[in-house]
């Protein structure tokens, strides 16, 4: 990883990001513009003091152009005069700072919400095979906090670099135009601070990087807690694991405080250099006023500009530091973006035409989830229209990948899957899901009320909604709840029993009325009472329907149309219950094995 970070310059980063500044180029564009008078006001002002100065002291530089007016005037009158060319200048530029502000911090945020629009559509489109190795934690900090960094590149990044640039040439240009002397000696002094606050950032960088990392570890500890707070709570485990948190969140408050300490460097080495430059220029201009080579004003100008030259820098030092945090983000995200979205739909977009019959063949598959590691081998059947079947086979057998492939979770290693006659990648994946239903054993719940839990955002009006429930036995279940169809449900269904989930999960897939139903241990989780009660319920959908059943109980499926015995992800048996028992095989034995338990 750190090999690929490398050959990633700042400017190849920045560029990833200029696709979504030219959705917001008119806001950014205005917003530099209000830089530009912004900046001058804040030059002419250490120039109207320094006259001021010169005004009070009578020294002719006071009356240059275009101050020839204050000739004319009064001392009082002259100062009254400077004081409001003064006030102008301040109101110009709180006008302009503020407006600037506001449409940078706009642009941010606008920003920031397209990235991570964009990077949520990108992470639900990878197949499963990504999340199988990616920490939930890590894609959640990739979302949140790297997300919003990123957006800090715009909003208080980029544009106010560019004001201090700005800002700083205009005041170099000025000094230049005054006294040329003094203005070199503190552009020389911006030399050797340039380079310290590069190498500082530099460090910066690698240290926030690595915060980061350590900050997607203490997110994917901590959503793991979370999800599995029962079975730490009943193993005792929370001492044990407080102390791998304690850990980890050590690890992070270490690289933190690194990012920290650059930081902090860059901080009080610009402060000391300021001080260093408004002594310089004391030392520099009491020496040219005993020659008489400068005046009291002209002095008090560039005590002022020595502030104010490095006042722009160090706050380009920290917008750069917002800058550097927002490029560690943009590499971390690129990393989420640049992953291949392995299974896409055809390019032609065209559905084939379908008999709707729901034939499955599968043609010599094999598939590995990791190489050279095949869970499944040369897998060769067909399951005619309408036909039950049931898999059977030890744990590992390979029976559930079966059901991904089926499904276009994971794409074949080796071989092919017909649906009626045609193969599933040349199928859109919302059309080759709409054909078939797949209810697991461990239905999830999403948080929401009952009826969006059936319809899954889909636009099925509630008579659909109440039918599909009433013709697999749920209407009963959901007539027993506090609000009906309209009880609200929390994250992961907690205020539910698994068997209640997985009764919802038959009426999805009920009111989709697919061709294809997929059982993979369906009623695991239902007790004898209600097992009995939607087995009626499951001969009614299976009625005119391929299914395919997958039961470690194999008391269970007893009168499918047919059984397919695998073992390490071989096809090793296929027949009727009657045929497999008379067989003597690998099914007879576990039949045997199960009814002696029983």
């Amino acid at each position: 990883m750190n090999s690929v970070r490398t050959k990633e310059t700042d400017w190849r980063l920045f560029l990833r990001l200029a696709p979504y500044a030219r959705r917001n180029v008119r806001l950014l564009l205005l917003s530099i513009v209000f830089l530009v008078p912004s900046a001058i006001a804040s030059t002419i002002q250490p120039i109207l003091i320094g006259k001021a100065v010169s005004l009070l002291k009578r020294e002719p530089s006071a009356f240059d152009t275009p101050f020839g007016f204050l000739r004319d005037l009064s001392l009082s009158q002259g100062l009254n005069a400077l004081a409001l060319l003064l006030l102008t200048t301040i109101v110009f530029r709180l006008v302009f700072d503020a407006s600037q502000g506001f449409l940078v911090q706009n642009v941010g945020q606008r920003i920031t919400a397209n990235i991570r629009n964009d990077l949520f559509d990108h992470v639900t489109s990878l197949a499963v095979r990504f999340f199988d190795r990616t920490p939930v934690g890590k894609l959640i900090t990739r979302l949140t906090s790297d997300v919003e960094a990123l957006g800090e590149v715009f909003s208080t990044g980029a544009i106010g670099v560019v004001g201090d640039l700005f800002t700083m040439l205009t005041i170099a240009v000025t000094m230049f135009l005054i006294q040329w002397q003094l203005a070199l000696l503190l552009i020389l002094m911006l030399i050797p601070v340039t380079s310290l606050i590069v190498y500082f950032q530099q460090q910066y960088r690698k240290a926030n990087y690595r915060a980061r990392e350590e900050l997607s570890d203490l997110n994917s500890m901590l959503q793991e807690n979370i999800t599995g707070i029962g079975v730490v709570q009943l193993f005792r485990r929370e001492r044990f694991n407080s102390q791998l948190f304690r850990e980890v969140n050590h690890r992070y408050v270490k690289e933190v405080d690194r990012t920290i300490f650059f930081d902090s460097s860059v901080s009080a080495t610009l402060e000391w250099i300021s001080l260093v430059a408004i002594a310089g220029v004391l030392g520099v201009g009491g020496w040219l006023i005993t020659g008489e080579n400068l005046n009291f004003g002209v002095l008090s100008t560039f005590i002022l500009f020595a502030q104010r030259l490095f006042d722009p820098l160090r706050q380009f030092a920290e917008k750069f530091t917002a800058i550097q945090a927002g490029f560690t983000a943009v590499e971390r995200v690129s990393e989420i973006l640049n992953e291949p979205i392995e299974i896409r739909d055809p390019a032609n977009g065209l559905i084939p035409p379908s008999s709707q019959a729901g034939e499955i063949r599968f043609e010599n598959v094999s598939f590995a989830y990791k190489a050279d590691e095949f869970v499944l081998k040369n897998l060769d059947f067909t399951i005619r229209p309408g036909e039950q079947v049931a898999l059977v086979g030890p744990t590992g057998a390979g029976k559930s990948s079966i059901i991904r492939l089926l499904s276009r979770l994971y794409e074949p290693t080796q071989g092919r899957i017909l649906l009626d006659g045609v193969d599933i990648r040349d199928l859109p994946q919302a059309e080759l899901r709409r054909r078939m239903a797949i209810i697991l054993q461990d239905g999830f719940i999403f948080a929401g009320d009952v009826k969006s839990n059936i319809t899954l955002g889909e636009s099925y009006s509630f008579d659909q909604v109440r039918s599909a429930a009433e013709r697999t036995n749920v209407d009963r279940l959901i007539e027993q709840l506090p609000q009906g169809y309209n009880t609200a449900l929390r994250e992961r269904g907690t205020n539910l029993s698994g068997g209640q989930k997985q009764l919802l999960a038959f009426a999805r897939a009920a009111i989709r009325d697919p061709k294809i139903l997929v059982l993979d241990e369906a009623t695991a989780s239902l007790d004898v009472g209600t097992e009995a009660l939607i087995q009626d319920a499951l001969e009614r959908l299976l009625e005119n329907r391929t299914a395919i059943i997958i039961a470690h109980r194999l008391s269970t499926i007893r009168h499918v149309d047919r059984i397919l015995v695998l073992k390490r992800g071989q096809l090793i048996e296929s027949g009727t219950h009657e045929q497999l028992l008379n067989l003597g095989g690998l099914y007879a034995s576990l039949y045997h094995l199960q009814m002696l338990e029983s």
